[in-house]
């Protein structure tokens, strides 16, 4: 198991293959990931390495001390985000090692976690695609409503994880196997096959 990248997604697009098939990409865009730190099974109990990217628009001495230890040691501007990538022991890197898009290759199958678009609050139509309640024959105002939740008097409660109107969106989500299309070294740009 080799060590993932940092990205942020900085929009959608088309691709056509030679044999003129399309395909809707993502682009990902990487900036320089610094491995900051490393952990062994020996230390820690398993194999690990720690990658920093993102430019953070702070100073030195705007952030707390054991990250501006960590940064002053590896000589580079401060970091937005660090993120630890359990890997084997063969594919440990050395510390101040930089990793770029030439990472990944085409074809390559990757898993990606991203944070989902937040949405707000949403009923119950759009968070669970719920059919609403009928167009006439009684019912009023409430067209868009998620209708009855609970039973009778047994059990006489609504049930936790009931499908409701909420909070829909902004949630940590994995996609597996996603293939890489392209890998642009100039750009930093990984074209991710659909969204």
């Amino acid at each position: 198991m080799r060590t993932g990248l940092i990205g942020k997604k900085i929009g959608s697009s088309s691709h056509f293959e030679e044999n003129g098939t399309m395909s809707h990409i993502s682009l990902i865009q990487i900036q320089d990931c610094v491995v900051s730190k490393i952990k062994t099974k020996e230390k820690h109990g398993y194999n690990a390495v720690q990658l920093a990217s993102i430019e953070a628009n702070k100073d030195l001495d705007k952030i707390n001390k054991p990250q501006r230890k960590l940064f002053a040691s590896l000589e580079i501007k401060p970091k937005k985000i660090l993120k630890e990538f359990r890997v084997e022991e063969k594919n440990l890197l050395e510390i101040g090692s930089v990793l770029s898009v030439s990472h990944f290759e085409k074809g390559q199958i990757v898993d990606v976690t991203g944070t989902s678009i937040g949405k707000g609050f949403a009923g119950a139509m759009k968070r669970h695609n719920f059919g609403g309640l009928r167009a006439t024959h009684g019912v009023s105002i409430s067209h868009r409503s998620h209708g009855s939740t609970g039973q009778r008097q047994d059990p006489g409660k609504v049930f936790k994880g009931k499908k409701m109107a909420g909070h829909m969106g902004d949630k940590i989500r994995t996609i597996q196997n996603i293939e890489v299309i392209k890998a642009d070294k100039e750009n930093n740009l990984l074209y991710l096959k659909g969204s």
